[in-house]
């Protein structure tokens, strides 16, 4: 098995970090058949992801984003690339957050 850890600090505050992590967590459900269930809680939210070979977590703060996912066996070959486009994926949203405030 192998693990996948990113950690992004952010400036954007809880409700704006929330939008990106819901945004997140539908397009995880819909691109990758992702079940999520998301947690929202006073000083942070929590999203949990399974499905067949990789199950995690996605925290929320007002200045953080910190994901771990665990990849099965056969998932675990793809660990660079699948940690790439994860990151790829959540730099991008935080992008155009940033984009639209502007």
């Amino acid at each position: 098995m192998a693990d996948i850890r990113i950690e992004r600090v952010h400036t954007l505050g809880l409700p704006a970090a929330r939008k990106i992590a819901l945004t997140w967590t539908e397009q995880a459900e819909e691109k990758f058949d992702m079940a999520c269930t998301y947690e929202q809680g006073q000083s942070g939210d929590q999203v949990s992801f399974i499905r067949s070979g990789v199950s995690g977590t996605l925290t929320v703060t007002a200045d953080s984003f910190a994901l771990n996912a665990r990849l099965g066996f056969l998932l675990s070959a793809f660990r660079e690339r699948i940690e790439a486009e994860i990151a790829k994926n959540l730099d991008q949203l935080m992008a155009d957050n940033l984009a639209a405030r502007e």
